[in-house]
């Protein structure tokens, strides 16, 4: 025994056989575990019994039982009530002041012709929509601690504050300032530079996270120059590289303290210092694929990917709003001392979720109709509200799939006017889109996309929208009340009525007249431009809405013969006649096998008309007709859709050097679309690096010929030597300077100088062409923009003169700041073919264009024209070739004078073959356009058009 204890010695235990104690223990021990773990569970359910049966309690008031902060635990219970709430647009009437209003004096537009922006009272919705109810009125505006106020007839000045700034308007048009509901002024800042662009966080292809304000440089010229075309209220969205874009925000154009405002910062330009609605962009189709996709290793790489990565970010999105939901129910069911967690957050997921929680306006890029449908079906699954799509051209081809986005208010379209055929998403684009989308009582807003568009110009967009079809009163609203609804700001933007923002715009004509400049612009009720340029136009009254406009004729019939009436100005090469349009008198016009058989009264053949049902008669109110348009430098003729390589004919940049001749494209849509409106003829070259670049040898055909091999399908083979030094010329073969690429220019002319008289091996290389420049047969034609390369350019001129005894024929195409060497242009002798006319500091090159009233006294073609510089309107974009007689009217209209109608017309046809010395097909030739209305006018029409094929188009 143990003399200590009085118990045995563990060894003095009897042992039994070794294999029988083994099995012993083992099965003892089982035994003992499976009891422990009975005991273990029924301890812990106990436990958790006791704890749901027991509060919490913690000895430190400021710590959970959970070991949580209820602090933050409070923080995020006052979380959830801003989760759960739904915004309202910010009030507009009611107020006494504009929040963002800071301290100034009031002022009374006296003697303005009002548009209020709405119908009169008591008229009805439907009548509303057909336009009944909207005029024009005669009426004072008071502006007021940033407010409209007041809107009466005749207001005394006695009736308002002695310290009252007093505006005449002279009865011209007012409306409320213009709204673009699509641009990217700020985030991407003009003229264009690598590493000032932020439109696109090019990271991933899901970024609803990011947002624009923090791209936004308030400091951008160019928001100084969207202004001056009447736009006080821009959305800055994010770009279209992502499916998910980001963040957008409302803006007003009020920048620092030239224009009123204390700071000069983003923050200080939010249209809602409040911030009631917050707005996203996202966009579908060839973008993102384009950009993102990478097949094996990452996508979208189909429209198939993308409705995936939308789906899947909306499923994350949705799965963070249901646990908050969750947790913010229990917290106010139990205390939040009794949660077990936070607030699930996550900053990823959170502007997507307050998507799906109706706090946020959606603006989707998408073109086509299933990336239409596929996006409406996304909106009924994830239950959220669309505000608008953008670019939309396909919309009006499905207004019944808008019509089932959730909710029950289908998405605006936000459109440009015709600007299409840039890709195939816009290749199926129409003109008439507003008109047949206003049709199916779906809403049309026209927008910029700045800087695609200058959108100092957006109101440009809506008054074409009218040309094309959409009613006046609607035209107008695409601009004004129509974006203003759907940024939620239809209470306090968009009209001229008390307790509106004072945001208005005071012009020189109607606003959706050609030409139209504002005279003077106010944003929250301070006047943005201290000394304006007022242009010198004869007062007009507001136009008189032409619903004839409506009557859609999209394809001609050719008729062999056909007799018009009431023609009453005639602008022919040969003959210039005109009838005052009050004197009744009027002109008619014979045509023959596409051709003018009889222009003046035609007695003899209205007389045999009248006994055959053969001939047609038609009657015209103030008809025009003129010589037919000529498109110029753009690439018509040569591309179709001009960023698929399968339909255009390529760029020579890479040192190789072409005759356009060679790859005409022809029967195209493009091309019927320029002979229908007028454009039969184009000057072509090929492209260098793309769009609105050359190099090689310019071709010019008719634009209604099927084959080049059509009589007068091509009406000269080689017209010009092309060569290119804007900004792209940097990127050509063995030019990696603007430098060398002017010497390398005159390098060529040098050596064609010195082997003149050499007869080159082949009659179509570059140096037989230059052969011809330097002997002064074939003009040079230059594409550049910057005033210090066309300079350069002129002592290359001279020097080559010098060196051969010969003049050389030198065109300037583009010219955005040709404007600074005028008079060097004109005593050497060197014409300029403006392209775009309206120029704008998009690129370092053109940095010092000319944008217009009210900033600047003129443009380019005032300033050539005043210095007798041979001038005409060409076209940097195909889609121009709808526009060439707006063009020529924006240039008469704001001309001062400084052309007749006929010098206008001249711009768009004979001025260019006389820069290149080339003879010109005239309506002798079966080239002409017959117009109801100015073709200067915005509501003119064309009505017939000869393009030399022996018939007349009729529309």
């Amino acid at each position: 025994m143990d003399d200590k204890t009085g118990l045995p010695p563990h060894d003095a235990v009897v042992k039994g056989p070794s294999w029988k104690r083994a099995k012993v223990r083992k099965s003892r021990a089982v035994r003992l575990l499976a009891v422990a773990c009975i005991a273990f569970i029924a301890f812990a359910q106990w436990k958790q019994l006791k704890h749901a049966s027991t509060p919490p309690t913690s000895t430190n008031p400021d710590i959970t039982t959970h070991g949580l902060s209820v602090k933050r635990l409070q923080q995020d219970l006052a979380t959830c009530a801003k989760l759960q709430s739904k915004p309202e647009d910010p009030a507009g009437p009611g107020r006494d002041r504009n929040a963002r209003y800071l301290d100034g004096r009031p002022t009374l537009i006296k003697n303005a012709t009002v548009w209020v922006g709405e119908p009169a009272d008591g008229t009805s919705a439907d009548d509303a929509r057909k336009g009944k109810g909207f005029s024009w009125i005669s009426a004072d505006v008071y502006l007021e601690y940033g407010l409209i106020t007041r809107v009466e007839s005749a207001i005394a000045l006695a009736s308002v504050s002695a310290d009252t700034l007093v505006y005449q308007a002279n009865g011209r048009p007012l409306t409320a300032g213009i709204i673009d509901m699509h641009s990217h002024a700020g985030a991407a800042p003009l003229p264009e530079l690598d590493y000032n662009e932020d439109t696109n966080e090019m990271s991933s292809d899901i970024t609803p996270y990011v947002r624009s304000i923090d791209a936004i440089k308030p400091d951008d010229p160019q928001l100084q120059v969207i202004k001056s075309g009447g736009v006080t209220t821009s959305l800055i969205l994010p770009g279209s590289g992502n499916n998910m874009g980001g963040e957008a925000y409302v803006i007003k154009h009020a920048v620092g303290r030239l224009n009123g405002r204390n700071e000069t910062s983003a923050v200080d330009m939010l249209a809602d210092p409040d911030r009631n609605w917050r707005f996203m962009k996202m966009a579908c189709g060839e973008n993102p694929k384009r950009v993102y996709g990478k097949t094996g290793e990452h996508g979208p790489t189909s429209r198939m990917g993308e409705s995936w990565e939308f789906r899947h970010a909306f499923e994350q999105a949705a799965s963070v709003v249901r646990k908050q939901d969750d947790w913010c129910d229990t917290a106010a069911a139990l205390g939040v001392e009794n949660v077990k967690g936070y607030l699930p957050q996550e900053l990823r997921w959170e502007s997507l979720g307050a998507l799906l929680r109706g706090q946020v306006h959606l603006n989707t890029h998408c073109y086509t109709i299933p990336d239409l449908e596929a996006f409406i079906d996304h909106t009924n699954e994830f239950k959220f509200i669309l505000r608008a799509f953008h670019h939309a051209h396909q919309t009006y081809l499905v207004p019944e799939i808008l019509k089932r986005a959730y909710g029950g208010d289908p998405p605006a379209s936000a459109l440009f006017a015709d600007t299409m055929w840039y890709k195939s998403e816009a290749y199926s684009a129409s003109e008439y889109a507003g008109k047949y989308l206003y049709d199916n009582g779906l809403t049309p807003i026209y927008v910029s996309d700045n800087p695609v568009l200058n959108a100092q110009h957006v109101v440009f967009e809506a008054a074409k929208a009218y040309k094309y079809g959409l009613p006046y009163h609607a035209a107008l609203a695409s601009v004004t009340t129509a974006p203003a609804e759907r940024l939620g700001f239809g209470k306090r933007l968009g009209k001229i009525k008390p307790g509106f923002d004072a945001d208005v715009v005071v012009w020189d004509s109607d606003p959706l007249s050609v030409g139209a400049a504002p005279a003077q612009v106010w944003i929250d009720g301070t006047a943005q431009f201290e000394d304006p340029v007022e242009l010198n136009k004869p007062f007009a009254e507001p136009i008189v809405p032409d619903e004839r406009l409506a009557d859609i004729v999209e394809t001609p019939t050719m008729m062999d013969q056909v007799i018009f009436t009431g023609v009453k100005k005639v602008f022919l090469a040969k003959e210039v006649l005109s009838l005052d349009l009050a004197s009744g008198k009027s002109y008619n016009v014979v045509f023959s096998k596409g051709k003018i058989a009889c222009l003046g009264f035609c007695e003899v053949e209205l007389k045999a008309a009248s006994k055959s049902d053969e001939i047609p008669v038609i009657d015209l109110k103030n008809g025009y007709l003129a010589e037919s348009f000529t498109a110029a430098g753009s690439a018509i003729g040569l591309t179709e859709i001009d960023a698929e390589k399968d339909t255009d004919n390529g760029a020579d940049g890479s040192g190789v050097f072409s005759r356009a001749q060679d790859g005409l494209l022809l029967d195209t849509k493009k091309l019927h679309t320029s002979h229908n409106y007028g454009a039969t003829k184009a000057i072509t070259a090929p492209k260098f690096r793309g769009g609105n670049t050359h190099h090689g040898v310019s071709v010019g055909f008719a634009t209604g010929a099927s084959t080049q091999l059509e009589k007068g399908a091509v009406f000269a083979t080689d017209v010009a030597v092309h060569y290119t030094l804007d900004l792209s010329a940097k990127r050509g073969e063995g030019t990696p300077s603007l430098s060398s690429a002017v010497g390398a220019l005159r390098r060529k002319l040098l050596e064609a100088a010195a082997t003149l008289n050499e007869t080159a091996k082949d009659p179509y290389s570059e140096s037989a062409f230059l052969h011809k420049v330097v002997n002064g047969s074939l003009p040079l034609a230059v594409t550049v923009h910057s005033a210090d390369i066309i300079a350069a350019l002129l002592k290359v001129k001279a020097t080559v003169e010098e060196a051969t005894g010969s003049t050389i024929r030198l065109a300037i195409i583009g010219g955005a700041e040709s404007w600074l060497l005028a008079d060097e242009l004109a005593a050497a002798d060197v014409g300029v073919v403006l392209a775009p006319l309206l120029s704008y500091a998009k690129d370092w090159g053109q940095r010092r264009a000319l944008t217009g009233a009210p900033l600047t006294n003129g443009t380019a073609v005032d300033r050539l024209v005043d210095a007798g510089v041979a001038t005409a309107i060409g076209i940097d974009e195909d889609w121009l070739v709808r526009d060439l007689g707006l063009l020529a009217g924006i240039a008469f209209r704001n001309g001062g004078g400084r052309l007749s109608e006929k010098a206008a017309l001249d711009l768009v046809s004979s001025n260019v073959y006389k820069i290149l010395g080339l003879k010109q097909p005239t309506a002798d030739d079966g080239h002409f356009v017959l117009f109801e209305g100015s073709p200067l006018e915005i509501g003119s029409r064309v009505k017939a058009v000869g393009g030399g094929k022996g018939a007349v188009s009729v529309f």
